[in-house]
């Protein structure tokens, strides 16, 4: 296996990722449910969003937090939330790659975990 170099691999992560996601009925309910998503659209803002984290493109520019809190008033994102999403995150990342960015994808992907549910925690 290689490392993330470029935005098709970030691509073919997040979608593999949402695939996993939508299987799981624990979760799947916040994306269908709760706070649909266009799928497609979807993917493609996580893209750029771990592209510019990733490989320094630049060119994510909403406001992550607000998003959370919007999804988190309609229905509380638990901590066992989160750790589902982590899981299956770091299953579909450490399945298609291995190296460097992989590795900061996930430290990433945990901190921003950490990260929004303090905030979470903090607009109640």
């Amino acid at each position: 296996m290689r490392d993330i170099a470029t935005q098709s691999d970030i691509h073919q992560i997040v979608q593999l990722f949402y695939e996993q996601l939508l299987a799981d009925e624990r979760i799947a309910f916040i994306f269908t449910e709760i706070s649909p998503i266009h799928l497609e659209d979807h993917l493609e803002l996580l893209t750029t969003f771990w592209s510019q984290i990733l490989l320094n493109t630049g060119g994510y520019t909403h406001n992550m937090t607000q998003i959370h809190q919007d999804v988190h008033h309609k229905f509380p994102l638990t901590p066992e939330l989160f750790a589902i999403w982590l899981t299956h995150f770091e299953a579909a990342v450490q399945s298609l790659f291995i190296g460097e960015k992989s590795q900061l994808m996930i430290g990433q992907a945990r901190q921003l975990a950490r990260i929004l549910q303090i905030k979470l925690q903090a607009s109640h």
